[in-house]
């Protein structure tokens, strides 16, 4: 195995033996981006002298016998989407091209803490609003398993980071299943936690009732450990959790005998690609055999979740984007008066898809239309609540695929919106709700692509959220990674 390809826990092991420093393991992964970004186009920004430095101190702390933690001398990336003190941050939009934050986000801090190094700032779709970082302003990325298809999205760029090994570990942001579909099509690990749970202070919005932020990783065991790390009550979120957060690495090894585990039947079915039903199927087989006792579970208002969350989206990003408007930071377009600058700002500003859900959000927020779009839409999240309530009445978790297919082919959806936000549906349920769901690869199709596994837990539930992924991790035996050779440049 060579170091770009252990987990956080392999690096941090040998980090510690002594066999090899932080500079050590920063090298590695810089190396890789050498080979790896001319294809994948995964980062937006390497900060290789920021990097440098805090892996330096890192070193120089451990000799001292300062340890702090897990995450200590392990290079890390970010979605470029969060606040970096003094390195751009521009969401991946010409809107924010040039913006350097006076201030770090509330995570980027808590990795800091930690001892992480933050290796550089990743591509996404613009403003998160994509699924499969093709929106991005500064061009697409691309999955490391083949370079023609996806990444998927939004946190797509920090995702092929992950698996191609140009980074240890990475934070994204997911809105409507953007760290988990993402990890689902490159053969990774990707968490959405509980909404509230980590801090969304320093997160450029998209929707602010459904964005959180999580860690995508190569190991179950990795993304428990980057969990801790960052996330916490934080005073300057108003929406941030202020009671006892759970012990997640608690019962990681404790499998799944005597759990009830709900099969959800709406997802499954027309659209949902052979290979990745079987492979669920399979594993769902095994989790039954491992122990578990598994059941169907019909969630209803699943059917039209999706519908409901691209109303409820658009119009949360139809408030959030109005600051954007070329008079107190990033692009600006002069124009004769203030209305037309702002115009002007905004049109050259924004990409097409970020153009659409503006207008869509707009339109279902405007006097005529707000309770028959965003009202009737906000009703059906609250059925939706009720049906998961329902279900962990009688289950301990719920499981599904966590996208319909593998990774597509560049190009292909990007023109169909409708197609496009179908590859949400499996996981904005847990946005709407905003309960926790992560994803774990469990295979490879015929054509060698990854195939994600989703398991849900209520509200808080982390545990045992996190005490089923890593039985399905072990059950799985998911250890291929994409072929170094075809990738170097």
């Amino acid at each position: 195995m060579t170091l770009h390809e252990k987990t956080i826990v392999e690096a941090g092991r040998s980090l510690r033996s002594g066999e090899v420093t932080s500079e050590d393991l920063l090298d590695a992964v810089l190396l890789r981006a050498s080979q790896t970004e001319a294809q994948l186009h995964a980062y937006l920004t390497l900060d290789k002298e920021g990097a440098r430095e805090a892996a330096g101190q890192a070193d120089a702390d451990l000799a001292d016998g300062i340890d702090r933690g897990p995450l200590h001398g392990i290079p890390i990336a970010l979605k470029d989407n969060m606040c970096t003190r003094g390195v751009e941050t521009t969401a991946a939009s010409q809107i924010l091209a040039g913006y350097v934050p006076p201030y770090d986000a509330t995570v980027v801090t808590r990795l800091r803490d930690a001892g992480a190094v933050i290796v550089g700032k990743t591509n996404l779709d613009e403003f998160a609003m994509g699924s499969s970082t093709e929106n991005s302003a500064y061009g697409p990325s691309f999955n490391p398993w083949d370079i023609g298809r996806i990444p998927g999205g939004s946190s797509g760029g920090s995702a092929a980071a992950v698996a191609a090994g140009s980074a240890f570990g990475a934070l994204g942001s997911d809105t409507g299943g953007s760290i988990r579909q993402p990890a689902s099509l490159t053969g990774i690990v990707g968490l959405k936690p509980t909404y509230g749970t980590v801090s969304r202070y320093g997160l450029i919005a998209f929707a602010s009732s459904l964005d959180q932020i999580g860690p995508l990783s190569k190991s179950v065991e990795d993304a428990a450990l980057t969990l801790e790390a960052i996330w916490g009550h934080d005073p300057l979120d108003a929406t941030s959790y202020s009671a006892e957060y759970p012990d997640v690495p608690a019962d990681l090894d404790t499998g799944v005998d005597g759990l009830k585990i709900g099969v959800i039947k709406e997802l499954a079915g027309e659209g949902y690609e052979p290979a990745v039903e079987s492979s669920v199927a399979d594993m769902v087989q095994s989790l039954s055999e491992a122990g578990a006792e598994i059941v169907e579970v019909s969630l209803p208002t699943v059917d039209i979740a999706l519908s409901a969350y691209y109303l409820v989206a658009p119009a949360e990003a139809s408030a959030n984007l109005a600051r954007f408007d070329g008079i107190r930071y990033g692009l600006r377009v002069e124009g004769e008066t203030t209305e037309e600058l702002m115009a002007r700002t905004r049109a050259e500003g924004f990409g097409p898809e970020v153009t659409r859900r503006i207008l869509l959000g707009t339109y279902a927020l405007s006097a005529g239309y707000y309770d028959a779009f965003y009202g009737q839409a906000q009703r059906v999240r609250v059925a939706l609540r009720d049906d998961f309530a329902r279900a962990y009445e009688t289950v301990d978790a719920l499981v599904s695929p966590t996208s319909p297919t593998v990774a597509f082919p560049a190009g292909e959806k990007i023109d169909d919106p409708l197609s496009m936000y179908l590859t949400d549906i499996c996981t904005n349920p847990a946005n709407l709700v905003g309960h926790p769901g992560i994803s774990v690869p469990i295979g490879l199709d015929e054509q060698g692509l990854p195939i994600g596994f989703q398991v849900m837990a209520p509200a808080l539930g982390e545990r045992v959220l996190f005490r089923v992924a890593a039985e399905v991790e072990r059950l799985a035996g998911f250890g291929a990674r994409p072929v170094i050779e075809e990738l170097a440049s």
